[in-house]
């Protein structure tokens, strides 16, 4: 229980630090969610920080945003990457539905739509993640602005 205390201090701390921009922070999580996300399973990690990095972003929430992928999350990524996935590959396209038909062989026939589709998907829930945490950044700093304004 004490680590995952520790989690929420950690991104708490990184989340509301007023040292760095809101657009800072959001693009951050967003970029993070993106990496989660991003058909480059294994590295997306890595690729999250070392791009982070050079991007001079939150490292920090880069990769606790990037974490969307884990194992309970998994059967939903694959399974919203292989519907969107089906506006692009057009005729081709396989429909499956959210049940034991999605198997790492059905994945291997249908690559092409399976990361057409993911990298959709990681693009909207990227633009998402920032959306709302900007919204949720910006409505939390005016509410403790006027929380300080009425206490003085």
């Amino acid at each position: 229980m004490s680590r995952l205390k520790n989690v929420k201090e950690s991104l708490r701390r990184h989340l509301y630090n007023k040292e760095e921009s809101i657009q800072k922070r959001s693009l951050s999580i967003g970029f993070g969610v993106f990496m989660g996300i991003v058909p480059i399973w294994g590295f997306q990690m890595a690729v999250a920080l070392l791009l982070a990095t050079l991007f001079r972003l939150n490292k920090a929430l880069t990769i606790i945003a990037s974490n969307i992928s884990i194992p309970p999350m998994i059967p939903l990524i694959v399974f919203l990457s292989f519907l969107l996935g089906r506006f692009w590959v057009g005729s081709n396209a396989v429909y499956m539905i959210f049940s034991r038909h999605i198997t790492i062989e059905a994945i291997k026939l249908n690559i092409e739509q399976y990361v057409y589709g993911s990298v959709t998907l990681a693009i909207i829930a990227g633009v998402l993640a920032y959306i709302i945490t900007y919204c949720v950044l910006e409505f939390s700093t005016k509410l403790r602005s006027k929380a300080e304004q009425a206490g003085k």
